[in-house]
């Protein structure tokens, strides 16, 4: 019987699906003997890396960009109070009772559009105030400010496989390749 691809869409199908099929086909994802090109300190000069690679005709599949030293940032925006989490309902509510109101008004006959697009911005808005200060109040104080979470690295590493590396230098110029780990 023949190994099974993951996530595969045809089981008797040996040739992967999507990319992330490929990654499998040859085991599990950064299986293979990667070593690194070179290590910048921002993500888009490993992006403008890669792209050059890119550019010049190399197989880029065989590359791969490695964030390290992760670390989570939260930026606190301000102190949420229920008034707050009301207001940024109502405006989610405007929004949904919108797309639901021209939805409806589709359908109408005549002029009637217009209110029922008012009335359905209304009724998002009071709905959307509604929900967004008892879901605030749930909370019971436990969070009571805003913020925005992000996903920071200290470095990034461009990598390629083992098989590529020397080729990967001679492309974006650097030589042959010297031992590295």
């Amino acid at each position: 019987m023949s190994q099974q691809q993951p996530y595969a869409q045809d089981p008797r199908s040996t040739v992967p699906a999507t990319t992330a099929d490929a990654a499998y086909a040859g085991g599990p994802l950064g299986a293979a003997d990667h070593r690194v090109l070179e290590s910048v300190p921002d993500y888009a000069r490993a992006q403008a890396i890669v792209d050059q690679l890119s550019d010049a005709g190399f197989p880029v599949e065989h590359v791969r960009i490695v964030g390290t030293g992760l670390r989570t940032v939260e930026q606190v925006l301000g102190r949420m109070t229920t008034g707050k989490a009301a207001g940024r309902g109502a405006v989610q509510g405007l929004w949904f009772g919108l797309l639901l109101g021209l939805l409806f008004s589709i359908f109408s006959p005549g002029f009637g559009f217009l209110w029922i697009l008012l009335i359905s911005l209304g009724l998002g808005a009071l709905w959307g105030a509604v929900f967004g200060a008892i879901g605030h109040a749930a909370t019971r104080g436990r969070r009571d400010f805003s913020s925005l979470q992000t996903l920071d690295a200290a470095s990034y590493e461009v990598q390629v496989e083992a098989a590529h590396l020397d080729r990967a230098r001679q492309t974006l110029g650097a030589g042959p390749a010297a031992p590295r780990a």
